[in-house]
Formats: structure tokens, C-alpha cells, sequence
């Protein structure tokens, strides 16, 4: 393999069963990213991110019940919002952490205390976190001073907002974990990190064990070739029905719309935005809501299809094994109207002028497979909220499992602002006049 190198005296030999000998070179391990990352002479990570603390921008994250607000290097905070009657909105609150600054430094001040930081960091081994089995360097930042925790002696909350460099992130809040009591981690997908090379995604190397039979010994061990014939006779009568060889006319249509963005060259952690194509708006808004233009996001194993007014559908994509697909929930507008009516199907935001819009509209997809722990058919509420961004056909997808088999999906795109304002009393949605 390019750029690995095979030693003759760096071999073992390996015996089978059978009393097979094969003698097998072993590769010497190689990271090759040590030059780069020893010359690196750029900007800090702190000086990396200190573009998003200067905008005072914010990420949100929707969850079942909390909505969380990252303002980068300001505060955390997690808040419920409740319409009571009367158009009052009930607001419960916890902050999860603040800066601390009890005098405020001047620019020079914080920018030498956050250079000395990161001198910290660079003399001491960058930390990492396990995010889909990658080993994945972050940044942390701590933010402590939060609403004092009744659980602890109403000691304050605090968090660690780690992060992590991924080239075509907004910023978006990976996750956010309450590790013990009151103290919380906050995962940021950033690119702005990814321009420092110990940051950047590797893809754990894979390279080869060549393997030679010595003298007596078959080319390939016995076991092994019947194995391969076995192998081989039992993919013979399910090649023809594997679901990713089925020919699709909409799978040709949208092929470049459903691949996840991958992190680096590390395929297993995606994040949950995908591009769509550059339809029209009103074109999309019109596919969007016939059902037949779907969004697909998801983050780790299993990925996600919404497709409006039909169904949600849980899958996996393997190149040995195919597709494995699971039903969700599939649409009845009855058994939504029904539901709409013991639900809140509309949440609304009062703005400053006190006319009031929609903020979130919720549907029920029920009937789903059947859940082997419950014994009951799935089911999920798919929260629909409008997220601004920079590019318009941006799409975010997140699924929770608040109780087993029951779930929220939560979906955020730019092409929902635009017809959130539409729904009616059960939250269904029309294309804007």
C-alpha cells in the first residue's frame, strides 16, 4: 500500500488447523501527520473560534420536551415554553452555565488569559471524547455560574462546551449529555476549528497483512476456500431482491440529495444536515408537501426519510447487508385530527408588535411495525420548525425515544419558514397563496 512500509523480519507465522503454514508481513505503522502538525504555526484554536464569540451568535437544539440555546461564549440555557390561556406564554428556565467574569477583562486582558489556555493545551495531550466510535479531538470551553441546582446543595450548574471541527457544519448542537448531577457536556460541530491540523478528522488506517504460504502448504488455507464457496452460495438467491439493486426512478432523481455529509474521510459520524437540490421554493414547497420530495438526515447508525402526509421511516444502509429499513409511523389524517385534539398541533411566538406566528407545528404518525417491547405498533410526532440559514435548502433531522417505541422526530429547514404560517387549527400545512 502507498506510503506503508513491509519489512522482510517484520512478519509471524501463522498455522492453521489443519497444520498449514503461511508466513505474514506485518505493516509498520505509520501516522505521517506528525510533520504537519509539529509545523504548524497558525492561529490558535481559541483564535480559531474567537469569530463565533465576537458575532454573539446562538445554536438551538429542539428536544421532547426542552429547547436548548448555546450563545457561544456567553451562557447555555434549557427552556420549556408553555402557551397558558390568554396568550400568556409560561417560560420555565434553568441556565446551564455562564461566563464567568466577574470583572470584565479588556480585549487585550481575555485575549492573553484565552492565548495561555491554549498554550496549556498545546503542551498537554489534546483531549478527546468517543463520538461513533471515532476518537475525536475537541476544544473545550467551561461555562460555570448557572441556575443553582436544588439536587446539590443549590450549588450553580456548569458545562463543558466541547468543539469539534467538521468542514460543513453551521455550528449546530451535536448533543448535549447531563454527565452527573447539574453538570452537563454540550458537543458543537464547527468548521472553524478545522483550519488547525490537530483538530481535523483521521480516519482510522487500515492496511493490509499480505500473508504467503511457506513450503507444503496450498496457496489459500482449506477452511478458507470452503468458507468463500459457502459465502458465495448463500448470496446467490437474495442478490435479486436486495433493496439497494432495486431499480428507483426517485432514488435516480434525488441520488445526490441523500447522501449524509460525512466528517472528514470517516464515514460513520454524519451530522444530521443534507443539501437538498436547487429547486425552486415554490417547486419544493409544492414536492414537500405531496409527499413526494423527502427529507433524510440522522445522525450515527441509523438514518431517517419524512416524507410529508405519508410516512417516517428508521433505516441503515450496509454495503454487505443492503437496507434495513423500519416504519416509524405512516400518516391517517383522521387518527391526526384525532390526536391534534388532545394535542397542542400549533405552537406560537408572540412578537414585539403582538401579533403572534407560528413557532412549531406537531403531526402524529401512527401504525408503525410492531415494537417487540411493547407488543404495540410504533408511533412518532414530527415537530416541524422553521431554521434560518445561509444556505436555504439546508435540512436538520433528529429522532428521540422519550418511551419505548414512541417518538419525536424533530425537523428544521428554511423551506418549513416558509409555510409554518399556513397551518391550520390541526396544523396541517398549505402551499402559501
Amino acid at each position: 500500500t502507498t506510503g506503508v512500509l513491509y519489512k522482510e523480519d517484520n512478519y509471524i507465522i501463522m498455522t492453521t488447523v489443519d497444520k498449514e503454514k503461511y508466513k505474514c508481513l506485518l505493516p509498520l505503522i505509520a501516522s505521517g501527520n506528525e510533520e504537519e502538525e509539529k509545523d504548524y504555526k497558525g492561529p490558535t484554536p481559541g483564535e480559531l473560534l474567537e469569530p463565533l464569540f465576537k458575532q454573539s451568535s446562538c445554536s438551538y437544539r429542539i428536544e421532547s420536551y426542552w429547547t436548548y440555546e448555546v450563545c457561544h461564549g456567553k451562557h447555555i440555557r434549557q427552556y420549556h415554553e408553555e402557551k397558558e390561556t390568554g396568550q400568556k406564554i409560561n417560560i420555565q428556565e434553568y441556565y446551564l452555565g455562564n461566563m464567568i467574569m466577574k470583572n470584565p477583562l479588556s480585549e487585550p486582558e481575555s485575549r492573553e488569559l484565552s492565548c495561555g489556555y491554549d498554550l496549556l493545551l498545546s503542551l498537554t495531550q489534546i483531549p478527546t471524547k468517543n463520538i461513533e466510535g471515532q476518537m475525536t479531538p475537541y476544544y473545550p470551553v467551561e461555562l460555570g455560574n448557572g441556575t443553582p441546582c436544588s439536587l446539590r446543595q443549590n450549588l450553580p450548574r456548569s458545562s463543558t462546551v466541547m468543539y469539534i471541527c467538521h468542514p460543513e457544519a453551521k455550528h449546530e448542537i451535536l448533543s448535549v449529555a447531563e454527565v452527573t448531577t447539574c453538570e452537563y457536556e454540550v458537543v458543537i460541530l464547527t468548521p472553524l476549528l478545522c483550519n488547525h491540523p490537530k483538530y481535523r478528522f483521521r480516519a482510522s488506517p487500515v492496511n493490509d497483512i499480505f500473508c504467503q504460504s511457506l513450503p507444503g502448504s496450498p496457496l489459500k488455507p482449506h477452511n478458507l476456500e470452503q468458507l468463500e464457496k459457502q459465502q458465495e452460495m448463500l448470496k446467490m438467491p437474495f442478490r435479486r431482491v436486495k433493496e439497494e439493486e432495486m431499480p428507483s426512478t426517485k432514488e435516480e432523481k434525488f441520488s445526490s440529495i441523500h447522501k449524509p455529509v460525512a466528517v472528514g474521510s470517516h464515514q460513520l459520524l454524519t451530522v444530521g444536515t443534507t443539501h437538498i437540490s436547487k429547486l425552486t421554493d415554490e417547486q419544493l414547497i409544492k414536492e414537500f408537501l405531496s409527499g413526494s420530495y423527502c427529507f433524510h438526515g440522522g445522525v450515527g447508525w441509523w438514518k431517517y426519510e419524512f416524507c410529508y402526509g405519508k410516512y417516517v421511516h428508521q433505516y441503515h444502509e450496509d454495503k454487505e447487508s443492503g437496507k434495513t429499513s423500519v416504519v416509524v409511523g405512516t400518516w391517517s389524517k383522521e387518527e391526526h385530527i384525532e390526536w391534534s385534539r388532545k394535542n397542542a398541533a400549533r405552537t406560537f411566538y408572540l412578537r414585539e408588535d403582538g401579533t403572534q406566528t407560528v413557532r412549531m407545528v406537531s403531526h402524529f404518525y401512527g401504525n408503525g411495525d410492531v415494537c417487540d417491547l411493547t407488543d404495540k405498533p410504533r408511533q412518532v410526532t414530527v415537530k416541524l420548525k422553521c431554521k434560518e440559514s445561509d444556505s436555504p435548502h439546508a435540512v436538520t433531522i433528529y429522532m428521540l425515544e422519550p418511551h419505548s417505541c414512541q417518538y419525536i422526530l424533530g425537523v428544521e429547514s428554511p423551506v418549513i419558514c416558509k409555510i409554518l404560517d399556513t397551518a391550520d387549527e390541526y396544523g396541517l400545512l398549505s402551499v402559501p397563496s
